[in-house]
């Protein structure tokens, strides 16, 4: 018995004719598929099939043998699948993440970095808050991030870029007028920073309040740049964010740059020294491509 047998006759156990299954799904010609059918029956033992004018019936025998046919079809269908997956080695996953709103500057960036290994792996893409990857990262959830350098994590960091803060402000605020916002302007004004969680930028934003002169309490502090985006929007206040923030802004937000010289915030990729990927190793070796493309563009 050979599997070809098993084939015509499912074939024409769900046709329900010779003439059908050998025309339109085996491709065979009848004489042929009907001597087939007859030697399945003789090694079985039993009539498999009943002929009469209207096609093909099964016979109980061949109920019974059709359920067995289609699983032994199956099985040799995942063997054949088993057996190709096995003489292909499985492809590394290497996962980057990114804090949300970078991907859309770094992401391009990255797999440029990446480009001699893509076809060897596959990567993962996901976006978060900075304290959030950082936890990803010391799980082994992620490989790399782009991101802060988050305190408190057993994390190593490379700074890749520094990113200026801005200003952001409602789309009809009266400062939407300047060209560049001068600090001093926040007084009066509802004021968005950081939260302790954000401790990057509360941290550099406090700094820069300090340097200054300027006393004024944050009225509101946010964990992230989204929150910052609707409280502005709600509060009709003003926000210090990155500069990535441009890449999220909706229509009833915009932003200005700071007059002077503005405070700037690390972008860095975060790692942790105890990932042995290969793929990590090589994408940490090539971080000076990333650092480049900043200083040109």
């Amino acid at each position: 018995m050979e599997l070809r047998h098993l084939r015509y006759f499912i074939g024409v156990a769900e046709e329900g004719s010779l003439t059908t299954a050998a025309e339109h799904r085996l491709h065979v010609s009848q004489p042929a598929l009907s001597r087939q059918i007859r030697d399945l029956e003789y090694q079985v033992g039993v009539e498999l099939l009943t002929r009469s004018i209207h096609g093909v019936e099964l016979t109980a025998a061949g109920k019974i043998f059709l359920d067995h046919a289609r699983l032994a079809l199956a099985q040799v269908a995942a063997g054949v699948e088993g057996a190709r997956r096995a003489a292909q080695p499985a492809k590394k996953t290497f996962a980057i993440g990114f804090q949300t709103g970078h991907e859309m500057n770094w992401l391009p960036r990255a797999m440029h970095v990446l480009r001699d290994e893509l076809k060897n792996i596959d990567v993962t893409v996901s976006s978060d808050y900075s304290p959030d990857l950082a936890e990803a990262l010391v799980r082994g959830r992620l490989d790399v991030a782009f991101m802060r350098a988050e305190p408190g994590f057993e994390l190593d960091y490379e700074v890749v870029d520094h990113e200026p803060l801005i200003v952001l402000m409602p789309s009809d605020h009266r400062l939407t007028t300047r060209e560049a916002i001068d600090p001093h302007e926040f007084v009066g004004e509802i004021f968005i920073g950081g939260s302790n969680k954000a401790g990057v930028l509360h941290a550099v934003t406090v700094e820069y309040l300090h340097r200054s002169g300027i006393d004024i309490k944050f009225d509101h502090g946010v964990d992230n740049l989204t929150m910052a985006i609707s409280l502005v929007a709600s509060t009709r206040g003003l926000a210090l964010m990155p500069t990535y923030a441009r890449n999220l802004l909706p229509w009833s937000v915009v932003s200005r740059p700071l007059k002077g010289e503005a405070p700037t915030i690390d972008v860095a990729v975060g790692y942790s020294r105890a990932n042995r990927s290969p793929t990590l190793e090589l994408f940490l070796s090539r971080l000076g491509e990333l650092r480049e493309w900043v200083e040109k563009r």
